[in-house]
């Protein structure tokens, strides 16, 4: 993976510290989008970022699925922690990556992350603290739930009766159905004075002119939804997909790639984050795409959760 966009287990060599906790009761699905299936594709043939496997375009044949229409809130998450007893796998490590400038003063960091110095390890930096100790949730619940790796995901998606969404889904949904476009609201570049999106403004990773109104990450439902009713697909939070990170290329160095891909079990994230900017990390785009560990969570991860159809569901897009 690309460390400028998240924070990954593996570069500090931390092992698993064992499975999470499954499921033990059942919640409430989230307001969600019928989306129906067909014939589509996934990717591009016009790549930005060629190393990530943005391209070539492919065909895909999709059933009819649902998709809940925001990422999972703090708020959801506690729920799902208070019925089943979750222990998340930060919470188990017992520290995790954390976008140092959110700290805000001085913080004991138990390392940091290689060539990334805007990353760094934070003790008991959890779901429920999410820049370490001390920090709070109070006031963010209807914020994207971080610092959650792709098993926590995977574990509160099947409490409530669904799964992660795959990257054709993901990328079906964000586009509004089988048809051409670089961003969920159309071919709009985001700039200071055109916002669609929470990204970076300013120069990275000095300045944020907050153009946007968030330093951070923002309210699930902010910004206005595509055209299907999908909220921040692009933008505040990484969203894990159910699909393991792979580079389709010859070359040697995609070869290279996809073998620390395949020994680490990197699962596939869309959609950028509150970090993305179109100077150094340009992946706040549709095709764009990374690769993350299933153990790593950070301050910009996060997830929504796909449902398949029920017969004789009524499907759109």
């Amino acid at each position: 993976m690309n460390g400028c966009c998240s924070g990954s287990r593996r570069e500090t060599g931390q092992g698993a510290p064992g499975a999470p906790a499954g499921p033990i009761s059942r919640g409430v699905p989230g307001e969600a989008i019928a989306v129906k299936g067909g014939e589509t594709f996934v990717g591009t043939d016009d790549p930005v970022i060629s190393t990530d496997g943005e391209g070539p375009e492919r065909k895909v044949s999709l059933q009819d699925f649902h998709l809940e229409i925001e990422t999972v809130t703090i708020r959801r998450f506690a729920q799902f922690v208070e019925a089943t007893g979750h222990v998340t796998e930060s919470e188990r490590f017992g520290s995790s990556a954390v976008f140092a400038p959110l700290l805000g003063e001085a913080r004991t960091a138990t390392g940091g992350v290689i060539e990334t110095p805007w990353w760094t390890r934070i003790d008991d930096a959890t779901w429920r603290q999410p820049e370490g100790r001390g920090s709070l949730i109070e006031g963010r619940l209807d914020h994207p739930v971080t610092q959650v790796s792709w098993n926590d995901a995977l574990a509160f998606a099947q409490w409530v009766g669904g799964r992660l969404p795959t990257e054709a889904e993901w990328e079906h949904a964000a586009r509004g159905g089988n048809r051409r476009r670089r961003y969920p609201w159309g071919e709009e570049e985001p700039t200071d004075e055109a916002i669609f999106c929470n990204i970076w403004q300013g120069r990275f990773p000095d300045t944020n002119t907050l153009q946007d109104g968030y330093f951070g990450t923002a309210p699930v439902r902010s910004f206005a939804p595509n055209e299907a009713g999908f909220y921040n697909l692009a933008g505040n939070v990484w969203e894990w997909t159910a699909d393991p990170f792979k580079v389709r290329s010859l070359s040697k160095q995609a070869k290279a790639r996809n073998e620390i891909a395949r020994r680490f079990s990197d699962k596939v994230l869309k959609g950028g984050s509150f970090l993305c900017h179109k100077s150094y990390c340009y992946r706040y785009r549709i095709a764009a795409r990374m690769g993350l560990s299933p153990d790593s969570a950070s301050s910009n991860t996060g997830f929504r959760v796909a449902y398949d159809a029920k017969p004789g569901s009524r499907t759109g897009l």
